[in-house]
């Protein structure tokens, strides 16, 4: 094998633990789903409040407040991804993740 294919190869290797091989610390996740968990539980109170007829401007506010909850988290998880993520996809060159990120990013926002 020749020089040039075994460092195809290795790129190779390295873009498809790139793409599949998607990696954050154990408390970087804890703390992602501890928000998740608060957000779900925020969501089952208004649930209950709808249930029990309680006031719609107070189901609006909740509703609010979920909202700013989850955009948070969104910017928490962009920050994450740029910081890790496509740093890692600069360095080796995978313009599709950088593309694929830049498509989520303007569903998200």
């Amino acid at each position: 094998m020749s020089k040039s294919e075994i460092n195809s190869a290795e790129n190779e290797h390295l873009h498809s633990i790139h793409s599949h091989g998607h990696y954050h610390s154990p408390e970087h996740k804890k703390k992602l789903t501890n928000r998740m968990a608060r957000i779900i539980g925020h969501m089952e109170k208004i649930k209950d409040m709808i249930d029990n007829d309680e006031d719609c401007a107070e189901i609006l506010i909740q509703l609010a407040a979920v909202e700013s909850a989850t955009k948070s988290l969104g910017k928490v998880i962009i920050n994450e991804h740029i910081s890790h993520c496509i740093i890692h996809a600069m360095e080796d060159g995978d313009m599709k993740s950088i593309e694929e990120f830049k498509k989520a990013i303007e569903k998200f926002l």
